[in-house]
């Protein structure tokens, strides 16, 4: 082999080198890299799939759709496998789709995968209970799993239970009474989560649990949410499930004469990249996509490679919070707030009506 000869090793230690073998000295790894660099030598990955038995492919199954998350969490699963020597698979999911998961798992098998990512699932069944899929190969679930059986099922990035726990306190040490929850769809495992977080934490402090409100991911069911939620009174704090219906919930607050943070602190989930330059700069959980995607994958490719191994330990996820202008400690509440509101305005008069379209005004 033209490396091994121009590295001055044997066709073994290439091997162990491309493998990414242990004991190999520094050295011989870098004059091995070097040689194929300056042969401009490429792999043929189908000539070691047919050695090994394996396809050298991932399959990913995931929700066709452009949310932030489920998007920038794929964009991540496809950097780590371009870095891994396989190749990836991707089929999509939509919500209703009579198929789903099962009809897209069956496809990858089918394509010869070595092993499925299963990416953001949603509930298909509904709370009537799950059915569970059959697959043969190593599965890593990026979020919280579906009823299924593998030889190996792997987790990623469950911890948004953790993440909502932290925005809720977050509130609640800023001197909140309680936190009001604007949760996500509730066939979104990822929604049911961060819903849980919220209440486990109003619970272990002895906090009144409001009503939650229910939106649809979107900015504009977080601006009808806001709606309702300033007609009957008003929270102190609001912890929305992603940053763009905390987006919307601004926009509804802020044309019903509400002051974000002053009169309502808000908090995001997601940190979109517009989330620092809306006003006021949302603060929100910033979700790991990179970690997660990192650190899952070298899980399931370790599972694939080592089928009789033990599984590689998980590890907990990083929590970053992100605070920005829009969550402070509470007014005082014994004024009433359209008083408040109405000494806010420089002209002392009231606030504009809200609109009747149902939409954002057209006031600047």
């Amino acid at each position: 082999m033209d490396v091994a000869r121009l590295a001055g090793v044997s066709q073994k230690t290439v091997s162990r080198v491309f493998n990414d073998e242990p004991y190999v000295s520094a050295d011989v790894r870098r004059r091995v890299l070097e040689a194929v660099e300056q042969l401009g030598y490429r792999r043929n990955n189908a000539a070691r799939a047919l050695a090994s038995g394996r396809s050298r492919s991932i399959g990913v199954v995931t929700l066709g759709t452009a949310l932030y998350g489920p998007a920038s969490l794929l964009m991540g699963v496809e950097r780590v496998v371009r870095d891994t020597g396989y190749a990836l698979r991707v089929v999509n999911t939509m919500e209703g789709d009579p198929s789903g998961v099962a009809g897209a798992v069956d496809s990858l098998l089918d394509q010869g995968v070595d092993g499925i990512v299963i990416s953001e699932p949603i509930d298909e069944t509904g709370p009537e209970g799950e059915t569970a899929l059959r697959v043969d190969v190593p599965v890593l679930v990026l979020g919280a799993p579906p009823g299924l059986t593998a030889p190996t099922v792997l987790t990623a990035g469950d911890g948004a239970d953790v993440m909502a726990r932290t925005a809720t306190e977050h509130l609640l040490n800023l001197g909140h009474p309680t936190v009001h929850h604007l949760a996500g769809p509730q066939r979104w495992y990822a929604a049911r989560d961060r819903l849980e977080g919220w209440r486990a934490t109003l619970t272990a402090h002895g906090r009144e649990l409001p009503p939650v409100v229910e939106g649809d991911w979107s900015a504009a069911s977080g601006y009808r949410a806001g709606l309702e939620l300033a007609a009957d009174g008003a929270p102190t704090a609001v912890f929305a499930a992603n940053d763009d219906m905390a987006i919307g919930l601004i926009r509804a607050l802020t044309e019903a004469g509400l002051r974000v943070p002053q009169d309502v602190s808000v908090v995001g989930f997601d940190d979109i990249p517009v989330a620092a330059y809306i006003t006021p700069p949302l603060t929100t959980v910033r979700q790991p996509f990179d970690t997660v995607a990192q650190e899952g994958l070298k899980r399931l490719v370790h599972a694939i490679e080592n089928p009789d191994a033990d599984p590689l330990p998980p590890s907990d996820p990083p929590v970053d919070l992100v605070v920005r202008a829009s969550t402070a400690p509470p007014a005082d509440r014994t004024t009433p707030a359209r008083a408040r509101r109405t000494a806010s305005r420089p002209d002392g008069g009231t606030p504009a009506p809200r609109p009747r379209n149902g939409g954002p005004s057209s006031r600047p």
